[in-house]
C-alpha cells in the first residue's frame, strides 16, 4: 500500500496558526527519532542500537513485540524510518519530507509504503487499508501537535 499526504504547518493566511520555523519542525522530527513514546501510543522502551551522522537503528519494545528499524534522514529535508517485516509486524517505510515553497508557508509531506495489498480481495482489504489510511493522519496531525509542543517548549507526555 502506498499512501501520501500532506499537512501544513504555517499558512500565512489563517493568523490562528502559530507559524514554525523549519529549524523547529526538524527539532520536532528528531525528538520524534530520539524519543519516539512520546509518538507512539503503546510503546514500552526505544533502545538506540547504533547511531551515526544519518543513521539510528533502533529496536522499538509494544509489549512483548520487538520492532527493529533504521532511521535515515537529510538535515531539514526529510527523515525516514524502516523496518523489516516479523512475525509481529508488517514491516514498511514511513518518509517524512519537509516542503518549504516559499518563506511564509511550510508542510509536511507523509509518505508510507507498507506491505498490505490494496486491491487485493476488494472488499475486506479495502476496508482495511481505508482504516489503517485514517489512522495514519490521525498519527501525523498528532506528530505536527507534539512539535508545536515541544516548539513552544512544552514537554511531551
Amino acid at each position: 500500500m502506498h499512501f501520501e499526504h500532506l499537512i501544513e504547518i504555517n499558512n500565512p493566511l489563517d493568523p490562528l496558526i502559530e507559524p514554525l520555523s523549519r529549524e523547529q519542525v526538524w527539532a520536532g522530527l528528531m525528538y520524534r527519532v530520539d524519543e519516539p513514546g512520546a509518538f507512539l501510543p503503546g510503546l514500552d522502551r526505544c533502545v538506540i542500537l547504533s547511531r551515526d551522522e544519518q543513521r539510528v537503528e533502533r529496536e522499538l519494545h509494544f509489549g512483548r513485540a520487538m520492532i527493529r528499524d533504521t532511521v535515515t534522514f537529510l538535515v531539514h529535508e526529510w527523515v525516514r524510518f524502516e523496518s523489516a517485516a516479523n512475525a509481529e509486524h508488517a514491516g514498511g517505510r514511513l518518509t517524512i519530507r519537509v516542503e518549504q515553497p516559499d518563506d511564509l508557508r511550510l508542510y509536511l509531506r507523509f509518505t508510507y509504503e507498507t506491505t498490505l495489498q490494496e486491491g487485493a480481495a476488494a472488499g475486506e482489504v479495502l476496508a482495511v487499508s481505508e482504516f489503517i489510511k485514517s489512522a495514519y493522519r490521525e498519527s501525523d496531525v498528532d506528530t505536527v501537535r507534539i512539535i508545536r509542543l515541544i516548539a513552544a517548549g512544552g514537554r511531551p507526555q
